[in-house]
C-alpha cells in the first residue's frame, strides 16, 4: 500500500495560490482529506475544481494525478488518519535511528545494532515526540495487518 503525504500534498497545492487566498484554499481542501469516504473526497474534489479552477488551474490536476497514492488514506478510520496523514513523524523517527547508528560508526554484531538501535526508539519514546494517536492507531493496524503482527 503507498500512500502520499496529505500535509505535503497541501503545501505543494498552497505554493500556487495567493496570500489572501490561502485560508479559503486550505479549508477547501480540508473537505477533501477530511471526507469520510474516498468517494466523499473525489466529490469534494469536485466542488474544490468547480470554485477554484478558474483561479488556481494546477490544483486540483495535482490532487487527481496523484489520486491513487490519496485514496488509501480512506480505508482508515478518524484516529489512525491523524498518525498516516503525514510522513513527517516517520521522517522523525528515521532520523533519529540514522543519527544514532552514524555516530557509533561500526557494530562487532547485529546484536548491538539492533540494542542500539532499540535505545533510539526508546530515547524517541520518552521525549515526548511520539504520536499521541499511535495507541488507537497501531490497535488499528493489528486488525488490518494482523499477519505482520508477531504474537
Amino acid at each position: 500500500m503507498v500512500q502520499t503525504c496529505i500535509v505535503h500534498l497541501v503545501r505543494h497545492s498552497l505554493n500556487f495560490c495567493s496570500w489572501k487566498d490561502r485560508k479559503a484554499v486550505a479549508a477547501d481542501l480540508h473537505r477533501i482529506y477530511r471526507a469520510a469516504t474516498a468517494d466523499m473526497a473525489a466529490a469534494a474534489l469536485d466542488a474544490f475544481e468547480e470554485k477554484w479552477a478558474a483561479k488556481y488551474a494546477s490544483i486540483a490536476p495535482a490532487w487527481r494525478r496523484s489520486w491513487q497514492e490519496v485514496i488509501p488514506f480512506f480505508a482508515f478510520d478518524p484516529a489512525t488518519r491523524k498518525v498516516v496523514y503525514t510522513t513527517n513523524a516517520i521522517e522523525s523517527l528515521n532520523r533519529v535511528i540514522r543519527k544514532s547508528i552514524k555516530t557509533r560508526g561500526s557494530f562487532p554484531t547485529d546484536d548491538a545494532a539492533t540494542k542500539l538501535i532499540y535505545l533510539a526508539i526508546r530515547s524517541f519514546e520518552k521525549d515526548g515526540r511520539n504520536v499521541r494517536e499511535w495507541f488507537a492507531a497501531r490497535n488499528q493496524f493489528a486488525i488490518m495487518f494482523g499477519e505482520r503482527y508477531a504474537a
